[in-house]
């Protein structure tokens, strides 16, 4: 059995990280594991020392109590890292060179104690490893998706797209909507703003024109956004900030990314159960 910890799951957050962790649990269940989900809240240390799990897996847990923590610390679990929750503010940009001073620093015996930390991208990875000096931490090279938003991204790639620009329109600072509307307007570059609710409909507008203008303001552990623009066969403008440009496959695009990424559909499960317990 696997028990798999999370603040919230897909069905309260549409989230990326919530997105990349119910594939996730979707694909191991595939592989025939019983994988049973409980939010961090929830996970007491009474229900931690009682389940008889071969491997808990801690993706988002900042809700997860200090003896919970301490409870699964003899148990054999991974974290399924999306940003950086061993810092007191998890923003590793506000540091000179992302690396924080051990004031603060926090968790830092809970991601020691992990079978291993699965980070996102190599990017992701060397962040945290200039903080922690562990020797436990792994890039899995990308994300999770669907094979229906894989079949999707497929049929969209060979779509006609505009000459203008699309932006992320995102309510958070760090994502840079401003300064990305305002490059735009200095160049006089048209551009479209994109959102929406809907998954499909936001694809939509997003390859619609042939470039995807992103410049967040703090590390991106990986930007789904940024790997789907590429799946949709979209040249990208971006900053040093975003994990999936410094990776060795960033350089495809259209079929050959998607190619790739359903094959990390069989690779970061594998690597997941690779930490069970025999």
């Amino acid at each position: 059995m696997i028990v798999f910890i999370a603040d919230v799951f897909v069905d309260e957050v549409l989230g990326g990280g919530e997105l990349n962790n119910q594939e996730l649990i979707e694909l191991l269940r595939a592989k025939g594991q019983l994988v049973k989900t409980i939010k961090s809240q929830a996970a007491t240390p009474s229900y931690i020392n009682k389940i008889p799990a071969k491997l808990f897996i801690v993706a988002n847990f900042v809700a997860l109590c200090e003896a919970s923590k301490e409870a699964l610390k003899s148990k054999n679990y991974v974290i399924y890292e999306h940003d950086h929750k061993y810092l007191k503010f998890r923003n590793p940009a506000v540091y000179d060179q992302f690396t924080a001073p051990p004031s603060d620093l926090v968790n830092v015996d809970f991601y020691s104690r992990a079978n291993r930390i699965f980070c996102q991208s190599d990017f992701h990875a060397s962040i945290i490893k200039r903080n922690l000096h562990l020797d436990n931490i792994e890039s899995v090279g990308g994300n999770l998706w669907d094979e229906a938003s894989l079949d999707l991204f497929e049929a969209i790639a060979e779509v006609p797209k505009n000459p203008g620009y699309s932006i992320l329109n995102s309510p958070i600072p760090h994502k840079n909507t401003r300064e990305a509307v305002s490059y735009c307007k200095l160049k006089g570059i048209p551009y479209d703003l994109c959102a929406s609710n809907d998954y499909k409909i936001f694809l939509q507008q997003l390859s619609t024109n042939e470039t995807l203008l992103f410049l967040p303001q703090t590390p991106e552990t990986l930007s789904r956004i940024v790997v789907e623009s590429r799946m949709m066969g979209m040249k990208v403008i971006t900053n040093r900030l975003v994990g999936a440009t410094q990776e060795t496959w960033f350089a495809l695009k259209g079929l050959p990314l998607i190619s790739l990424m359903r094959q990390k559909r069989e690779d970061i499960p594998n690597k997941v159960l690779g930490c069970m317990a025999k």
